[in-house]
């Protein structure tokens, strides 16, 4: 208890953004109300790497995954031409969806494949959400528990993702190279 207190008394929203901290949502609270979600996430983890029947419960995380895709797909010129959230066995292991983009390109392939990050907003709106007026938990919460735990688990770009959004790394370096000499010589 003295540890909550003693991190009650430091003054979070001096160190947050201005919107984290309106109606008294702290980051305290939201780091506490997505811990439950978190350790969900792992056993979720730990569950569907034993049995394919425990994907169900990673399925809002893949959808979210995949509709980040496509989403950033079509803002950024990708063309996405096929989604689908349906598991299915690939050599060792199992793809739980995927979007097929068929016009990736050295500007919009890492937008596109690094596009999952942006899920992990996802549970951190939920939590600002439920601890605006501070941190209470109720039966509510632990249906959002459920929604939001497999969020943690999709934000994470996959290997085929990472491999997708290295077509842009050489104009990504240039374009920090460019940003660096800007601000360094203005």
């Amino acid at each position: 208890m003295q540890l909550r207190q003693a991190l009650q008394m430091l003054d979070w929203c001096a160190l947050l953004p201005s919107w984290l901290c309106l109606r008294g949502a702290t980051l305290l609270d939201i780091v506490l109300y997505l811990l439950p979600s978190l350790l969900l996430a792992l056993v979720i983890r730990a569950l569907a790497n034993r049995h394919p029947i425990f994907f169900l419960f990673t399925l809002a995380g893949t959808i979210a995954h995949e509709l980040a895709h496509f989403i950033a797909g079509l803002l950024t010129g990708a063309r996405p031409a096929t989604f689908t959230v349906i598991p299915r066995r690939v050599g060792q292991g199992w793809e739980l969806g995927s979007v097929r983009l068929t016009r990736v390109r050295w500007y919009n392939a890492a937008p596109a494949a690094l596009a999952p990050f942006s899920v992990v907003l996802l549970p951190l709106l939920v939590a600002w959400w439920r601890t605006r007026s501070g941190l209470q938990f109720q039966w509510l919460d632990l249906a959002l528990a459920f929604a939001v735990a497999p969020q943690f688990l999709a934000c994470w770009p996959s290997s085929v993702d990472w491999k997708i959004a290295l077509r842009s790394w050489p104009y990504l370096l240039i374009a920090a190279l460019g940003w660096w000499v800007w601000t360094a010589l203005f």
